[in-house]
């Protein structure tokens, strides 16, 4: 007799102290173009809402991705879209220029 034990690490997940999920990039990056990916990014936004807890989708890089993951209301989305890796030094000034707010308001 087949037995799955896929869902096993999903249920345990209420028993841990987990406030946040991250969707990996390898699911954001054809967000737009594979339905698959698609449905298990909007899948996963969905527990994490439903679970009250934070949701982080890695690898934004397009417009079009943090469309997507913001009308599923997405929490927070890392990725080059917003920058490339920078220097603590660095990472202040660019706070500091009011970038991050100009680039989330549109």
């Amino acid at each position: 007799m087949w037995r799955s034990t896929t869902f096993s690490p999903v249920c345990r997940q209420t028993r841990f102290p987990i406030d946040t999920l991250k969707i990996d990039r390898s699911f954001v990056r054809d967000i737009a173009t594979d339905a698959d990916d698609a449905t298990i990014v909007s899948a996963v936004i969905g527990m994490g809402r439903n679970l009250n807890q934070r949701v982080i989708a890695e690898g934004v890089e397009t417009r079009e991705q943090l469309a997507f993951l913001r009308t599923r209301q997405c929490h927070e989305g890392q990725g080059f879209l917003f920058s490339h890796p920078l220097s603590a030094e660095d990472f202040a000034g660019f706070l500091a220029g009011g970038d991050v707010a100009a680039m989330c308001a549109s």
